[in-house]
């Protein structure tokens, strides 16, 4: 009876050790699962801040033209261009996008429906250049939707 007994508390101290080794493989799994669900998720949503200039000009466009028509800035100066469109997705020209580009400077953003768009240059020859949307509203052809960027020496 005595060995019975003694078998007895050596078979539930095992089971107890067996039971803490277990909890405890179950949580160090699940930490490392959850560690790299997290890590996933950081990585699929996270988006590194664009570089902008310590120039930042604001633009507003929607289907009445640019909030700009003329715009100076000094040559060899970086300027970052924030562009933010305020059509809604509706709208049947353009979906509501708008551009701002420069084709002497290789400079093009595009805003997306009711949201913002940046994107920095650097002019290198003075003068007077054309910026324009070319994706609704008739585009250059249309005189609210293309204004003078004027680069001074």
């Amino acid at each position: 009876m005595r060995q019975n007994n003694q078998h007895k508390r050596n078979r539930a101290s095992v089971s107890h050790s067996n039971r803490r080794l277990n909890i405890f493989a179950f949580t160090g799994i699940a930490l490392i699962v959850l560690g790299l669900a997290g890590v996933l998720l950081f990585n699929a949503f996270y988006r590194a801040p664009l570089p902008v200039a310590g120039n930042v000009i604001d633009i507003a466009a929607d289907m009445g033209g640019f909030d700009k028509d003329v715009i100076r800035v000094k040559v060899g100066d970086p300027v970052t261009i924030r562009l933010r469109s305020l059509d809604n997705s509706h709208h049947t020209d353009g979906g509501g996008k708008h551009q701002w580009a420069v084709d002497e400077f290789n400079a093009n953003v595009v805003a997306p429906p009711e949201g913002t768009a940046m994107m920095t240059f650097t002019p290198t020859e003075p003068g007077t250049y054309v910026f324009y949307c070319d994706i609704c509203c008739g585009g250059r052809a249309n005189p609210t939707m293309n204004g003078k960027l004027i680069v001074e020496g």
